[in-house]
């Protein structure tokens, strides 16, 4: 592994992916859960599993893509707590993005309901049927997507304080068309 100025296409490719990918997940989750129910319902559920499923494999291919590629060195300059804020930040994104899923699997497999991914793989369940357990990991996956949603919004404050605020390239390796102020 060698440090670079820049992230590779492939980086930036998988960062802006997982992270649309996520912003509407979240949304369709939002939303689906205070529908009634009905068909209509339990298809977005099923989406919103199949969506979830394939995130998580984008994540593990984005796990394994940045530990064989190291990420730039934060710019010259950055105090410390800021590089360790951000690194702590980014581990925690990188956590969450793994336990939402398992969290909803689990949820899913507690509750019953089989996870079949695209309509065509089932997938196995990870637990027996348990409504308590269900109910439990259902506040699990809320929560830690409330979680990951605030650590977002975090990352993303931070990202535009340093475009414009610090005035460094932080922001502007991740996003290459846009230019410093």
């Amino acid at each position: 592994m060698h440090a670079t100025t820049g992230y590779t296409r492939t980086a930036i490719g998988l960062h802006w992916l997982v992270a649309v990918a996520i912003v509407g997940i979240f949304s369709l989750g939002l939303y689906m859960h205070e529908l009634p129910l009905s068909p209509d319902k339990l298809k977005l559920y099923s989406w919103h599993k199949w969506a979830g499923v394939s995130i998580f494999l984008l994540v593990l291919l984005r796990i394994v893509w940045r530990l064989s590629h190291r990420p730039p060195a934060p710019p010259a300059g950055m105090p410390a707590w800021q590089r360790q804020a951000a690194e702590g930040v980014h581990l925690l994104l990188y956590a969450l993005m793994l336990a939402v899923p398992i969290s909803g699997w689990l949820m899913s497999s507690a509750k019953g309901v089989p996870t079949v991914w695209f309509g065509v793989l089932p997938l196995p369940d990870l637990l027996e049927k348990n409504k308590e357990l269900g109910d439990l990991l259902a506040a699990v996956h809320k929560t830690l997507n409330l979680g990951m949603a605030g650590l977002v919004l975090v990352h993303a404050g931070a990202a535009l304080k340093h475009h414009l605020i610090d005035r460094d390239e932080v922001l502007v390796r991740m996003l290459p068309l846009l230019k410093n102020p």
